[in-house]
């Protein structure tokens, strides 16, 4: 028989229990148009129907989101997003803070096979330009979670299946800029309500 361990999860201290929130200046559709902002729209336009024309259709994809204005959550695969070498990094960061959490009490324990769950909760992780520019483009940064479970058999080994989610809250903050453009211009559509704020999801499913 082996045990299953239902104290506090492993790997959640340092973990947010919640997502961190938008931090979109003034609400949707809340300033006046601008000509200006007319013209920005189109611009972003150009850029979207760029960025598809070199390959980078992901980043396309989320600006001509964001520009047609729903709202709608976005879902991306967050298989490929695990994939990139910063995320990677991260995840495996927390797998083995619960690989080593999870042996630390077994051997406690009396050394049976043995189950304990896990939650890293809610880390933000920035995506780098040099390891896809199609996905820095269209996120530069999310947060993730992984919940899942370690089990420890008889002789100590280990092994985990694991639930990856993603999620990001908002697309242009006002305190960002790359390149020397401030993002202040392009949150402004929000607020204009010439484009919209929207939700990035996604969740990877994985077994090591």
């Amino acid at each position: 028989m082996g045990r299953t361990d239902l104290s506090r999860p492993l790997g959640r201290d340092g973990g947010r229990a919640d997502e961190r929130p938008s931090d979109a200046g003034a609400r949707y559709a809340a300033l006046p148009v601008r000509p200006y902002d007319l013209l920005l729209k189109i611009a972003c336009r150009v850029v979207a129907a760029l960025w598809s024309l070199l390959g980078m259709r992901r980043a396309a994809d989320v600006l001509r989101h964001y520009l047609r204005g729903t709202g709608a959550p976005y879902r991306v695969d967050a298989a490929e997003l695990l994939a990139l070498p910063a995320v990677r990094s991260a995840a495996e960061e927390q797998l083995a803070r619960w690989r080593a959490e999870a042996q630390a009490r077994w051997r406690r324990g009396p050394r049976t096979r043995a189950a304990y769950p896990a939650d890293s909760g809610w880390r933000g992780v920035r995506l780098a330009r040099r390891g896809s520019a199609d996905w820095w483009l269209a996120l530069r940064g999310v947060e993730f979670r992984l919940t899942g479970t370690v089990r420890v058999a008889a002789d100590g080994a280990t092994n985990v299946d694991y639930r990856f989610a993603v999620c990001k809250n908002g697309n242009f903050s006002r305190e960002e800029s790359e390149y020397g453009i401030p993002f202040a211009v392009f949150a402004r559509l929000h607020e204009t309500g010439l484009a919209r704020e929207f939700t990035v999801t996604g969740e990877a499913f994985g077994h090591v």
